[in-house]
């Protein structure tokens, strides 16, 4: 048994921004036996089985208020827990890793309640509530962003920023766009993260005419959730729900229009696309707007509320940028700047020393 591989439970779940540094992550650790942590219905469902066995617990989130569902929720919480450290033991897991939500609590309580070592990654500038009250609880927080450490001062805090799927680093960097847009003409490219953007989509299609004549092409992903989606027809004008080949995508923009969830935003600063962001206001505690402003403050990006844009504004303000190629370009570098490519490679070696460490104890 001296070579049996080391084996790590992931605990991730729900949207891209969450699965998708995941991802990244177990394909840095070749030689780690690798099992899944996730929820029934979710993402992780469609994403994870074709790569790693995958283990479902029922768990939700606490919403605001304490009632009877909060008592249904608790049980489930405490139901989840004992499910978790099941899984653990019978499976001679040496550590977890998770990437927060809803998952991480019980991971980080059943891991810890039988001494394993955690590796918690927080993505966001601003860490949620589960990564403030977990966090001292954890072997290392690995942060995205730098600014996050201020709100975990009682953590162990690495910052390695948050790894990105291999499509866009070297091995993906010359897969073509296989989309019908002509050499040379602007692209605007306009997403709203692995859900899409239902008020994005609305502003965008209002503003395109008045892009179409200054003759730019719009790659709208809508997602699946758009009540207005093939209302607008045009030449110039490419709607799809997803794209698979993102990375090629914002290498070929010349400006995105996106929310500010920090996948999408890791992919834009790796791809050195300039951004126009719309932080989504119903975020947790306005987690978006924290995002934002890390690249609004590095000259990466402009910021503008939802509630605040109008159409009229947008307009303009993607026309501006479209005439100032110098003001994209630095754009760009600085949203380069941000970038961490080797996020993944980082994180991987904080969870080997992590749980060597920890095998060294109990030598």
């Amino acid at each position: 048994m001296a070579n049996a591989p080391i084996k790590l439970l992931i605990a991730a779940s729900g949207t891209g921004g969450h699965l998708f540094p995941a991802i990244a992550l177990a394909e840095k650790l070749p030689d780690y036996e690798i099992e899944w942590l996730g929820v029934p219905n979710r993402l992780e469902t469609q994403l994870v089985p074709k790569q790693y066995p995958l283990n479902t617990i029922a768990v939700e989130g606490f919403q605001q208020g304490f009632g009877l569902s909060s008592l249904w929720i608790l049980g489930k919480l405490i139901s989840s827990i004992l499910e978790v450290r099941r899984i653990l033991k019978q499976g001679n897991f040496q550590g977890v890793f998770t990437t927060g939500g809803y998952i991480a609590g019980p991971a980080v309580i059943a891991a810890r309640s039988l001494g394993l070592p955690v590796v918690f990654h927080e993505s966001n500038a601003l860490p949620g509530k589960v990564t403030r009250f977990f966090g001292p609880w954890c072997s290392a927080v690995a942060l995205g962003f730098a600014e996050a450490a201020r709100y975990l001062p009682r953590a162990k805090n690495v910052c390695v920023g948050t790894p990105v799927r291999s499509q866009f680093l070297d091995g993906g960097i010359n897969t073509p766009l296989d989309l019908p847009i002509p050499d040379g003409v602007p692209l605007i490219v306009v997403f709203g993260g692995s859900q899409g953007a239902v008020a994005v989509n609305k502003l965008a299609r209002q503003s395109a005419p008045a892009w179409f004549d200054a003759g730019a092409y719009v790659v709208h992903l809508t997602g699946d959730r758009d009540p207005e989606a093939d209302i607008l027809k045009h030449p110039q004008y490419i709607e799809l729900p997803f794209y698979d080949n993102m990375a090629a995508l914002l290498r070929r923009a010349n400006l995105a229009i996106s929310r500010s969830g920090a996948g999408s935003l890791t992919e834009l600063a790796v791809c050195g696309t300039p951004a126009i962001l719309i932080p989504y206001p119903f975020a947790a505690e306005d987690h978006q707007s924290y995002n934002a402003d890390v690249f609004t403050s590095s000259g990466a990006a402009l910021t503008f509320k939802q509630s605040e844009l109008t159409s009229e504004i947008l307009q303009t303000q993607v026309l501006n940028l479209l005439r100032s190629p110098e003001k994209l370009a630095k754009m760009g570098e600085r949203a380069k700047a941000i970038a961490t490519p080797d996020s993944a490679e980082q994180l991987a070696s904080l969870i080997c020393e992590v749980i060597a460490t920890q095998l060294g104890k109990k030598i």
